[in-house]
């Protein structure tokens, strides 16, 4: 997808010219950075803190394609869906080491607007980016980003913790990453057609955002710490409502009832999912990639958190032999099944 021409060839700088170029402009900010790129390793200082590691990997063509996925956009969301399962702990996202690679497609211009996503959204999360690697790659761009964090043992959240009577919980809407990735699929294909049509993205800003650039919901944490609510359990939507509800359910050896008409559905997402004949709670369970929080907490704190606009409540956890189950708008039970996002079988 790229014109070489008049581009700078990553060959030209080596391995440590390339290094020293892309970590030249990170700024340390976070006090547990004791040392970031530059050495053997970082050195990191938690004092007495509780050490969060998580890591992603991003492939091309599996998890992202670049006909329609700007490379700072694409950086942006690699950091991003990094950060959400820190956050998913309850716990405070401080570091990022962030691997490449690469084929000799990809000039040094393009590389450098990949990190330059990477860095505008440490810099909004406060996160330092203190390590990794780059390497050539044969199979298109990979991606790979270790997340760390920390917080008080007291205050990890866990998935096998939810209990009988818990209220289940998601920030924000669902839906809205899946409905972007369909549109922008369909104008892909369109353009591929007719390379002379371009593409009609007008008024879907907000589904094609939630694809393309994801916010973790580091928010949603200090929300509910300030309602002094600590959830039951929790885990970030990446996979589909269905299938996180369900990982909860059997970790914590509980069934769950989730009402369909308490699933929040942004109109934009609805309405687009009808323009594809798509049932928008099909969407919402199984769409994957909104990168929301889904909890549980205690029925007493229904109060604190039941007019807040950025949570709803969408259902309580259950004794394991009442299985997992959707109620629909109808009032008609259907068992819960996952059928989100599955890396090994890109679907």
């Amino acid at each position: 997808m790229f014109d070489n021409k008049g581009k700078t060839e990553i060959a030209q700088l080596g391995e440590f010219g390339l290094i020293d170029l892309l970590t030249k402009s990170i700024t340390l900010t976070q006090p547990s950075t004791i040392k970031g790129a530059g050495d053997d390793a970082a050195v990191l200082d938690f004092k007495d803190k509780k050490v969060l590691v998580s890591t992603d990997m991003l492939l091309e063509g599996i998890h992202f394609d670049l006909a329609y996925t700007p490379l700072k956009h694409l950086g942006y969301k690699a950091i991003q869906v990094n950060l959400s399962d820190i956050y998913a702990m309850n716990g405070t996202a401080s570091q990022v080491t962030v691997s490449l690679g690469f084929s000799s497609k990809f000039p040094l211009e393009a590389v450098e607007e990949l990190y330059s996503g990477m860095l505008l959204a440490c810099d909004k999360y406060e996160i330092d980016l203190v390590g990794g690697d780059t390497t050539s790659s044969k199979q298109g761009l990979v991606i790979s980003v270790t997340s760390l964090g920390y917080a008080d043992e007291n205050d990890i959240v866990y998935r096998n913790t939810a209990i009988e009577g818990d209220l289940i919980c998601v920030s924000g809407d669902l839906g809205g990453a899946y409905m972007g990735l369909q549109l922008l699929e369909r104008e892909k294909l369109i353009f591929l057609e007719n390379p002379n049509i371009q593409p009609d993205l007008e008024g879907k800003d907000y589904i094609v955002e939630r694809q393309l650039k994801p916010e973790a919901r580091k928010d949603i944490l200090n929300l509910l710490k300030d309602l002094k609510v600590k959830p039951s359990a929790m885990i970030d939507i990446s996979d589909g409502l269905a299938s996180e509800i369900l990982h909860i359910c059997k970790q914590s050896n509980k069934g769950c009832n989730l009402y369909e008409e308490k699933i929040p559905i942004d109109p934009m997402t609805y309405d687009t999912a009808r323009e594809f004949n798509l049932d928008p709670t099909v969407c919402a369970l199984s769409g994957g990639e909104d990168y929301e929080l889904l909890f549980t907490v205690k029925q007493a704190d229904y109060d604190k958190i039941k007019h807040n606009a950025d949570i709803s409540i969408i259902g309580h956890i259950t004794e394991a032999a009442a299985g997992c189950n959707l109620v629909s708008k109808a009032g008609v039970v259907h068992e819960l099944k996952a059928q989100g996002w599955n890396a090994f079988k890109g679907e």
